[in-house]
């Protein structure tokens, strides 16, 4: 299947030509967009992205709330911590642990810290992930907390050099550490092949495997959980991005691992708190001989039986047409789950009990009133407080909604087993302000049918006054892959850029969140409608919403912009190749689009479980169908002309998607005549194409001009 390629050149990311192309590219653009209109977006974006009212998100150990801050004085951040009482006041007072524009004029690296991760439960040492460009690959550093700084190599301290690594603390001097030291230990996807046991004093180099897979999937990775009443070693050999091998360590010694793999399906994602397992099939399941479930269930069982074969699982949550499981999260004695019932959240909460050989779950009814407001799509998210503190039940709520700000609490559930009732408890910590003026503005969920007779939900924000005269400048956004969900959330962005905007005769602009198929908001099976063969789903379901906000005179083809990101990307991809007609202006950014080489192109191979093997001749053929590079050839001269005006921008620095497909396909288009196209390409910031907030408000405030100005009535 070779064919000629004359844009590989562009493939060299670094490359002097290709380079000089790329700067050639955005020197035009920016002389196009960086006008006075330009200016105030991206001023108006930092301010809302520099604002010292943002809620500061919140990671309790022990005694202290952790929390990474950027703003107008520290663009890469401050990593930084507070006493717990102290967080919870109006101004906290934060004790900086690393200034990383400090550490970058130090040491001449533009770093981006990408997380940090103390060592549980002793909270006084953390291992400190930073980018030197954005990207997914990360250097480790030792980081001590008692003091406040690195340790160096005189005191042993741990260091990984950078590269795509996943790693976990084992006790305070022994690291997993899953990291390709070379092209042996290197997957296709260019991941790490193997986990070592990594002892202070000791080389990586030196370091003994203690698990490891085939170059031919995605990865592995181990991790360690400190428990004291339930330690476990667990290790992951991921076959692919839905696949993976799941395996315990059951021997006496976790310095010298042996380990068991659990008997469950490969499609079968496992989870552990204390005696407990959850599993949760990705496909139909037979959990008992004759007993299935549908993929996207959750089952529980004592974890001991069920690995000795003496355990059979039981059913706590089954889905149905109109609700997927988002999330869950452990009580001591409950279980609490995220729901979502066409894509607005819904709380249940079981208590659990050991009977026998088996769980006993029982549902709760749960009491949320204390939450009860005006936004009837409000979004709730719980996660631990700290399950090593005092209180172990007590969790952090979240709360958000296209035009409700972010409201953050702490919360309990009064369970009474009598009344088999669970109430939540919740004082409020911190609250976003309002960074538009949301009155003005309603919301609105509609469904439309798709080619297949598939209903597809969309959610629509407009000005409460909107005229539907079809003239509306609408901004349809999706995604549609890797059973990512799109969700109702506070984003000042979005009404900054577009919903406060107005065209010259004084319409607001119309945001839309489409959640087609591919994407996770009713569970496995919404994901898997649009696999490999059926991508074309996904496409049909955004283009059904395009065209059902022209049917209801929401708007017309020359008002109505859409926008993706990465899989999003080549959404947009296939709506300038597949259905230009229904648009006046796209932004593609960060995206795929070669799909004929894009297993060969930076963590491309890791995904060919969503798309396929372009290199299987059979698979090769409905790939080509969805992959807009290729679809250019099949355009005339005068259709490439026709085609919607396309900002394409990507990042030099991204290593998961890369840049290259988004340089080839612009200078295809480019060499056509498509002179309407555009292209911009940062050098930082990896796959989110933003470094710190300043390049975040350009990056927003570049493609939102874009749109805004060709699609609203002038």
């Amino acid at each position: 299947m070779s064919e000629h390629d004359p844009y590989l050149w562009l493939e060299n990311i670094h490359g002097d030509d290709a380079l000089s192309w790329v700067r050639e590219q955005n020197a035009a653009t920016e002389a196009e967009l960086y006008d006075d209109q330009y200016r105030r977006l991206v001023a108006e974006h930092l301010e809302v992205l520099n604002s010292a009212e943002k809620i500061p998100a919140p990671s309790q150990r022990g005694q202290y709330v952790y929390n990474f801050w950027q703003d107008a004085e520290h663009p890469r951040g401050l990593w930084r911590r507070t006493p717990v009482d102290s967080y919870a006041s109006q101004n906290p007072e934060w004790e900086v642990l690393l200034d990383v524009d400090e550490l970058s004029a130090q040491e001449g690296v533009e770093w981006v810290f990408t997380g940090a991760s103390p060592l549980r439960p002793d909270d006084d040492r953390a291992m400190v992930a930073l980018s030197p460009d954005g990207g997914d690959a990360t250097q480790l550093r030792e980081f001590d907390l008692r003091r406040g700084s690195f340790r160096d190599a005189s005191e042993d301290g741990f260091f990984v050099e950078t590269a795509k690594t996943w790693f976990s603390w084992l006790d305070a001097d022994t690291l997993l550490v899953a990291v390709p030291l070379d092209d042996s230990d290197t997957t296709a996807s260019s991941y790490p092949a193997t986990v070592r046991l990594l002892r202070r004093g000791t080389e990586l180099a030196d370091a003994p495997v203690i698990f490891s897979t085939s170059l031919d999937h995605l990865g592995t990775s181990a991790g360690f959980d400190p428990d004291p009443d339930y330690p476990r070693l667990l290790a992951s050999d991921v076959i692919d991005f839905f696949n993976a091998r799941e395996y315990v360590h059951t021997g006496t010694d976790f310095h010298d691992p042996v380990f068991t793999q659990i008997p469950v399906p490969t499609h079968m994602r496992v989870s552990f708190h204390k005696q407990w397992m959850l599993l949760y099939p990705r496909e139909e399941y037979k959990y008992a001989p004759g007993q299935l479930v549908p993929g996207g269930s959750l089952l529980i069982v004592n974890a001991e039986e069920f690995l000795t074969g003496n355990a059979i699982p039981t059913v706590v949550f089954t889905p149905d047409d109109s609700s997927a499981l988002q999330s869950w999260t452990f009580l001591s004695d409950a279980l609490v789950l995220n729901v979502l019932q066409d894509v607005a959240t819904t709380v249940l909460a079981f208590h659990l009990q050991q009977d026998q050989d088996d769980v006993k779950v029982s549902a709760l009814d749960v009491d949320t009133s204390v939450l009860t407001g005006s936004d009837q799509y409000q979004m709730f998210s719980f996660s631990r407080v700290d399950r090593f503190g005092p209180d172990p039940d007590e969790l952090w709520l979240t709360t958000t909604g296209f035009l409700t700000p972010t409201t953050l609490y702490r919360a309990k559930f009064d369970v009474d087993l009598s009344a088999q009732k669970a109430t939540l408890r919740a004082t409020v910590v911190k609250r976003s302000p309002a960074f538009f003026d949301a009155e003005q503005y309603r919301v609105e969920q509609h469904f439309v049918r798709s080619k297949d007779g598939t209903s597809v939900p969309y959610f629509m924000i407009s000005a409460k006054d909107a005229v539907l005269d079809g003239k509306n400048p609408t901004l349809l956004s999706g995604y549609g892959g890797f059973q990512l969900s799109r969700t109702p959330g506070y984003e000042p962005a979005v009404a900054i850029g577009w919903l406060d905007q107005k065209d010259s005769e004084g319409r607001h602009g119309v945001y839309v969140l489409a959640n087609i198929r591919g994407g996770g908001e009713y569970g496995p099976r919404w994901h898997q409608a649009a696999l490999q063969q059926h991508r074309h789903r996904a496409y049909e379901d955004f283009a059904a919403v395009a065209q059902d906000l022209v049917a209801r005179n929401v708007t017309a083809p020359q008002h109505l912009a859409a926008a993706g990101g990465s899989n999003g990307g080549l959404l947009i991809g296939n709506m300038l190749m597949q259905y230009p007609e229904l648009f006046g202006a796209l932004s593609c950014g960060v995206p795929l689009l070669d799909m004929r080489r894009y297993t060969q192109l930076s963590a491309g191979h890791s995904w060919i479980a969503e798309y396929g093997d372009p290199d299987v001749p059979e698979q090769w053929e409905f790939i080509k169908t969805f992959s807009p590079y290729h679809l250019v050839d099949e355009l005339s001269d005068e259709q490439l002309k026709q085609l919607p005006a396309t900002l394409i921008w990507t990042a030099t620095s991204d290593d998961r998607v890369g840049p290259v497909q988004a340089r080839k396909l612009a200078a295809k288009l480019f060499e056509r005549g498509a002179d309407q196209m555009r292209f911009h390409e940062v050098l930082d910031g990896g796959h989110s194409g933003a470094a710190d907030q300043q390049a975040r408000a350009e990056l927003l405030a570049r493609y939102q001009r874009f749109l805004f100005d060709r699609v609203a009535v002038q």
